[in-house]
C-alpha cells in the first residue's frame, strides 16, 4: 500500500490551493485567455473549480451518481463575487465529506470507493487548476510538496484502475509488456509505473526505469499532468523518450 494524505490534510490542502485559485484570478478579466486550457477563458475555469466543488459535495451527500456538469453553465458571478464562489463551493465539499464520514462507501464509477475518493479528486484538479489560474495571470504559483505528491499519486491511482478505461478509452493503449516509466523527485521517493499487458502496476520507491522524468516534485507534477513539456529546463528525461510521449499523449485527465 501506497501512503496518502490524511482527510485532515486533504482538507487544509483544498483551502490551501482554493485561496491559491483566488489569488491567481483576483481582480483579473473575466475573459483572460487560459493557455493551457485553451478553449477556455477565465471566467469558464473560475466557474468550472467552484461547479465542481458543489457537483462533488452533491455525490456525496446523495449518493447518486450526478452528469458531469458542463463547465461553460456555471455561473461564478461577477469578479469581485468569485473568492465567495470558490471559497463557498470548497466548504460545501468539505462540509458533506464531514457529515457523511469520510471512511463511508459509496458506489462511484469506479465500483465502491469511500467518500474521500471526492475530496482527493476534487484536491488534485484544483491544484492543476491554481497552476492554470497562476500561469494565465501570470502569477506565483505555490504548492507544498505533500500537495504535489498527491496529484501525482491519485492521479496514477486513477489511471490504474481498470473500470475507468470506460470513461477514458485512451488508458487502454497504455497497457504493455513491462516497460517501465518513472518520475523521480528530488526531496522524496519516487513513483515506477509498470505497463503490464492487463493493468498499469505502480510503487513509491527508488527509480529504476526505462525512461524517467526527474526534478522537484511540483515541476514533475506539471509534466504529469501536461501543463510544461519534458523538454522544459526545470525536469530533466533520460531513457527512452518515446515511452515518454506514449504515456503523456494517453493520459490526459
Amino acid at each position: 500500500m501506497t501512503k496518502t494524505l490524511d482527510t485532515a490534510r486533504l482538507v487544509e490542502g483544498l483551502r490551501e490551493q482554493t485561496e491559491g485559485f483566488i489569488r491567481a484570478v483576483a481582480g483579473r478579466a473575466p475573459d483572460t485567455r487560459v493557455p493551457t486550457c485553451p478553449e477556455w477563458p477565465l471566467r469558464t475555469l473560475v466557474g468550472h473549480v467552484g461547479q465542481e466543488h458543489r457537483w462533488a459535495a452533491e455525490l456525496v451527500r446523495t449518493g447518486e451518481q450526478l452528469p458531469i456538469p458542463d463547465p461553460r453553465q456555471a455561473d461564478p458571478g461577477a469578479p469581485d463575487e468569485w473568492a465567495r464562489w470558490l471559497r463557498e463551493g470548497a466548504e460545501k465539499l468539505i462540509r458533506a465529506i464531514r457529515e457523511t464520514g469520510a471512511d463511508t462507501e459509496m458506489y462511484t464509477f469506479l465500483g465502491p470507493r469511500p467518500v474521500s475518493v471526492w475530496l482527493r479528486r476534487m484536491l488534485s484538479d484544483t491544484c492543476v487548476h491554481h497552476y492554470d489560474a497562476a500561469f494565465a495571470t501570470d502569477s506565483a504559483f505555490e504548492i507544498t510538496d505533500d500537495l504535489a505528491a498527491h496529484v501525482i499519486s491519485e492521479n496514477i491511482d486513477l489511471l490504474s484502475t481498470p473500470a475507468f478505461e470506460t470513461v477514458r478509452p485512451a488508458v487502454a493503449e497504455l497497457r504493455g509488456r513491462g516497460e517501465r516509466i518513472g518520475f523521480r523527485p528530488r526531496s522524496m521517493e519516487g513513483w515506477v509505473i509498470t505497463r503490464t499487458p492487463d493493468v498499469l502496476r505502480w510503487k513509491r520507491g527508488p527509480v529504476e526505469a526505462d525512461v524517467v522524468v526527474s526534478g522537484a516534485v511540483a515541476d514533475l507534477m506539471l509534466v504529469f499532468s501536461h501543463r510544461v513539456p519534458p523538454e522544459d529546463d526545470r525536469v530533466t528525461v533520460r531513457g527512452d523518450r518515446a515511452l515518454l510521449d506514449h504515456w503523456l499523449a494517453h493520459t490526459a485527465l
